[in-house]
């Protein structure tokens, strides 16, 4: 592999004019592409094969009046005892006829028709019922529906809608751009130059712009869930800089060994890029896996997330390459260019053998000093890190999923307002309602199961009411709204669901099923809980065997495996404490904790195994290097993390600013995803592989290279750090006489 990237590197300079033409027709082609084919994103959270989705499907065959999006107006009267008034009802009567006649609405219920109405006499629900679903509302439909009861509101009443027709895609804005920021000073200080920072940060940015635009281009074909190009974007834009910030680093270095640039670009990319595409492959894989869930809109967020990071390294190994030709040694800090340009003409003209010498290394950096503290009391270095992070994982038990509903919207959002009047007025329960769809084969079984089905379900404990059966036109299938007595993310609602579905299954000439909102939440979230472990087991196999062939050992991929799951264990536990207990919310910017996001913690575990992957490359690589040329396990140890600290520091800064800039979004499912990625890229980096790591491997010494020879024969040999190459350099240039 780093001799085909080492021979894709200098080709990639050489011609480095057609390779940037090339990429800027792709980018602007798949820019055209998106601008004309974009199709809608959504939020459908859907899951075949469960009850809450079959029933769905039911109703959008049999009953499709009853299967589009619906909306809850809760209205709130000045004083209590308001409504029972004729000026109350006439203003709640005009507020109905209103909403009724609202572009794509099929028709509104009048509370005071269905009992929809408080006991103190001063909230009420208009339920607004949609032709299509919610997807399918168009902006200007939610528009009007959202200026619905002005009117109502110059008289002293509050009118707040909702419902999931007010679902809405989350924005990015220019709070992410701080995250991209802070990468930019990180690298400018990284490298000491303008030039080399600026055309990392334009690799990425160039990468990210393909990534982005593809995904849109597709998106009228495939069907994007709202957060997948939120990921997409955050995944980007974090190894996309941090790739191109592994190969500039390595050309720096050639550079300043006095070889020419065409040479140095060859092996940055036959080195560093083979640990770019390694762990590039390992995120894609693990994206990809999530396909295995067998959940539509998690396949899709993976598959768009892989996407763009396959795009990334595909930029990071053939257009990098090319923009450092255009950059040449200016991508050195001032200072060194001179001397630097000198020491490799000298050695090309032959007038010193020692021209192109690199001066004696400086061992005196903070990473050799840091691994010479780590590896000196490694013991107890490994114990406080254990304990340390035993201690943060803590809450991790505690953590409870679900999917996001209006409880949790951010503050002064209309989804939000709404549902607090509706809790204000009527109690949690009104803000998830459940639906159960009874279908008979004849009207007449449908009718005679309704009253047998409703008073199964009255009787169930934490039912506070059961409205009256809705029919479809033939009769044949019935809607019934059923409302808990807590909230859509309790752990009751959840029993609640169960208990029903055990109390009406099983009824005879007719299907009895349980859907709505909440009930499709915990179906998905119970899905994905079951998946967990298998999909974790999975990922840390699949670490043990790619590590295994990079560093043909069994310890040391057993170690970086322990390492991610603690790594894994820990930020599980950090995130339960902010957004599910909220301690600290406050410096997050969390209005409500509760639940997290039912697909957070698979998906982090993709996520998290790819880039921890990296990191582990990155530094155990260069020990490997150091020892298999002679040094002893402990110098081999020091010097990998010698080289390597500083650029794993940056690139893990870097991806911390680029996962941080999106906790400063509103929306609390992607607060929560940029919050656990920057907490755990920071405990993997700086507390697990630039600290557990050195002083495991101390202590393992020699032992951890050990690998059985019947498996050293069959592995097949993946060259890594470049042995091959060197190799074949060798045999290219032999020494000077």
């Amino acid at each position: 592999m780093a001799t085909l990237l080492y021979r894709l590197g200098r080709g990639s300079m050489r011609r480095r004019r057609l390779v940037a033409a090339i990429w800027l027709v792709v980018l602007v082609g798949l820019g055209l592409a998106a601008a004309t084919l974009r199709g809608p994103i959504a939020d459908n959270f859907t899951m075949p094969g469960t009850e809450s989705q079959r029933a769905l499907d039911l109703l959008a065959e049999q009953f499709p009046a009853a299967s589009g999006a619906t909306g809850t107006i809760a209205v709130r009267a000045p004083a209590d005892g308001a409504l029972a008034s004729p000026q109350g009802q006439a203003v709640v009567k005009e507020l109905t006829q209103e909403a009724a006649t609202l572009p794509g609405v099929v028709g509104a219920v009048d509370p005071f028709q269905v009992g929809a109405v408080s006991p103190d006499g001063r909230y009420a629900l208009v339920q607004v019922q949609f032709a299509t679903g919610a997807d399918e509302v168009t902006d200007a439909q939610r528009d009007a529906y959202e200026k619905v009861g002005e009117r109502a509101e110059a008289q002293g009443w509050e009118v707040a809608p909702g419902g999931e027709v007010l679902s809405s895609v989350p924005e990015v804005g220019s709070t992410e751009v701080i995250g991209v920021a802070v990468a930019a000073i990180v690298l400018v200080v990284t490298f000491g130059s303008l030039v080399a920072a600026g055309m990392t940060m334009l690799n990425a940015l160039i990468g990210v712009g393909v990534g982005m635009a593809g995904l849109f281009a597709i998106s009228s074909v495939v069907d994007l869930s709202s957060t997948a190009p939120i990921l997409a974007l955050m995944l980007g834009l974090a190894v996309g800089i941090d790739y191109s910030l592994f190969i500039t680093s390595r050309y720096r270095q050639n550079l300043m060994e006095g070889l020419p640039p065409d040479e140095a670009v060859g092996r940055a990319v036959g080195t560093a890029g083979s640990a770019v595409v390694f762990a590039g492959a390992t995120v894609v894989i693990a994206l990809a896996g999530l396909a295995v869930v067998n959940i539509p809109f998690l396949t899709v967020m993976g598959l768009a997330a892989a996407g763009t990071v396959t795009v990334a390294v595909l930029v990071a190994i053939t257009l990098q390459p090319a923009l450092l030709g255009f950059a040449g040694r200016r991508v050195l800090p001032r200072k060194l260019r001179s001397t630097v340009g000198d020491a490799a003409a000298g050695d090309r003209a032959g007038d010193a053998a020692d021209a192109g010498t690199p001066p004696a290394e400086d061992r005196s950096g903070f990473g050799f000093r840091w691994a010479r503290l780590v590896t000196r009391f490694r013991v107890p270095v490994i114990l406080v890190g254990l304990i340390g992070l035993g201690l943060l994982a803590l809450p991790a038990p505690d953590m409870r999923l679900a999917l996001p509903d209006a409880g949790t919207a951010p503050v002064g959002s209309a989804a939000r307002e709404s549902n607090d009047v509706i809790t204000e007025g009527f109690g949690p329960g009104f803000t998830g309602r459940l639906a159960v769809v009874v279908a008979g084969d004849t009207p007449q079984a449908t009718s005679a199961a309704i009253p047998q089905v409703t008073a199964l379900i009255q009787r169930t404990e934490n039912v506070l009411a059961v409205a009256p059966p809705q029919l479809s036109p033939d009769g044949r299938t019935a809607l019934l709204g059923v409302v808990p007595k807590t909230g859509p993310t309790d752990e009751a609602t959840e029993t609640l669901v169960n208990d029903v579905r055990a109390e009406v299954g099983g009824f005879p000439d007719v299907d009895v099923l349980l859907t709505g909102a909440t009930a499709i939440g915990i179906d998905v979230s119970e899905k994905l809980s079951d998946a967990l472990p298998v999909y974790l087991l999975l990922v840390v196999g699949l670490s043990v065997l790619l590590l295994m062939l990079v560093f043909r050992s069994l310890l040391v991929p057993v170690k970086a495996a322990l390492g991610f799951l603690l790594t894994v264990a820990a930020t599980f536990g950090i995130t339960v404490a902010v957004f599910q207990q909220g301690h600290l919310a406050d410096l997050v910017g969390l209005d409500t904790p509760g639940p997290l996001v039912s697909f957070l913690p698979i998906l982090l575990i993709g996520i998290l195994f790819g880039l921890a992957m990296d990191y582990e490359v990155f530094l155990v690589s260069r020990m490997r290097e150091d020892f298999v040329h002679g040094d002893t396990a402990q110098q081999a140890t020091i010097n990998g993390m010698g080289h390597g600290a500083r650029v794993v520091t940056a690139a893990a800064l870097i991806m911390i600013s680029v996962f941080g800039g999106f906790v400063f979004l509103d929306d609390p499912v992607i607060k929560s995803m940029g919050f656990a990625l920057a907490i755990g890229v920071a405990i993997d980096a700086f507390v697990v592989r630039m600290t557990i790591v050195p002083a495991v491997m101390s202590l393992l010494g020699k032992r951890a290279w050990w690998l059985p020879r019947w498996l050293d024969k069959i592995l097949p040999n993946v060259d890594i750090e470049g042995e091959g190459l060197r190799a074949h350099l060798d045999e290219k240039s032999p020494a000077h006489p």
